[in-house]
């Protein structure tokens, strides 16, 4: 034996863990405790039951695998499917694969910015941008704004407008209650997920001397709103949706984008991906897009005809003279010309 001391054991690399918030996994933690307490459904208290999600599990064999629930589907590991069609001819514009777990709406500016550039590539520009409540989100509303295209993407249902016994006024950016009391904007405060919201706040003299603070306000000093730091852009998008363009654009995008996703998944394969990690399951997804395009492709028939000019000698007085007495006799003139 050496003096030296034994080298310590190699150990063989362990995996990189993801973890969520703190305050996603206390509300995970409560839910399930919750789902443990109730009586729940048919095998809901076997031993071997367990309810699977993202904050606490993850896919050793595809860590980028992400666990989705659909109400009246199993959960399952599965990747997100992002699509741009074209509401012209149905053409696949745009495809892209996301994490499951992720909301569609945080998708929205990559999409937008990959599409641009493709249809700038090509001379062509987007004015009108059409999706479902799942791409509602304040940011995107005012990002699309700002590159002059027009969101015609309904407000989720949970959005007010106007909030009940307050007026907005847009000039001062203050609201005003029933006993005509102002409620200044007080500061910008960020949620737990990091969504900004604006603060109005009432002045505390104001609501310790008004009559209607039992009833408003009974355990607190002033009254306050909590509005979204994107608002004005709810708002507009709010009416652009009760408008008949509004109406009108919804059956647009019913009858372009929701027939191409049933037939990438009935007919191009995408309703199982055979692959693991999220670039091998973007090249599927790519792969399925082309063979669309390419179908479609071989469908299309111009609807314009082909144009033919002919450049013909000045006619003599006299031939203009037979075709005005042959147009007398017959409304209708045949003409032959034989090209040498």
């Amino acid at each position: 034996m050496s003096g030296q001391p034994p080298a310590p054991a190699s150990t063989p690399p362990t995996a990189p863990l993801r973890s969520a918030p703190a305050h996603q996994l206390r509300y995970e933690a409560s839910r399930q405790a919750k789902r443990r307490a109730s009586a729940g459904g048919l095998g809901a208290h076997h031993a071997k039951a367990r309810l699977l999600s993202n904050k606490t599990h993850y896919s050793p064999a595809d860590p980028e695998a992400r666990i989705s629930v659909k109400p009246g589907k199993a959960r399952a590991l599965n990747y997100l499917c992002s699509l741009a069609v074209d509401t012209a001819h149905g053409v696949i514009s745009h495809v892209q694969a996301d994490f499951a777990d992720s909301r569609d709406s945080l998708h929205l500016p990559g999409l937008v910015d990959h599409l641009q550039a493709r249809l700038q590539g090509n001379e062509l520009q987007l004015r009108e941008l059409v999706a479902d409540t799942g791409y509602s989100n304040g940011f995107n509303y005012a990002l699309l704004e700002h590159r002059g295209i027009t969101p015609w993407i309904p407000v989720f249902g949970a959005y007010k407008p106007v909030i009940e016994g307050f007026t907005y006024q847009v000039d001062r950016d203050e609201y005003r209650c029933r006993a005509d009391k102002t409620l200044p904007f007080h500061k910008y405060r960020p949620t737990a997920d990091g969504v900004w919201m604006k603060l109005y706040r009432a002045a505390y003299a104001d609501c310790q001397a008004c009559l209607l603070k039992a009833t408003c306000v009974p355990k607190v000093d002033s009254k306050q709103l909590v509005r979204s730091a994107f608002d004005a852009a709810y708002r507009r998008a709010w009416h652009r949706q009760r408008s008949r363009q509004g109406q009108h654009m919804r059956q647009v995008r019913q009858r372009t984008v929701e027939p191409v996703f049933g037939n990438l998944l009935q007919h191009y394969g995408l309703r199982r991906v055979g692959t693991k990690g999220r670039a091998a399951a973007h090249k599927t997804m790519l792969l399925s897009a082309i063979a669309y395009n390419l179908k479609k492709l071989l469908k299309h028939s111009p609807q314009r005809g082909v144009s033919l000019a002919l450049a013909l000698q000045p006619a003599s007085p006299c031939l203009l003279y037979s075709l005005l007495e042959c147009r007398q006799k017959s409304s209708h003139l045949y003409f032959d010309y034989s090209l040498q």
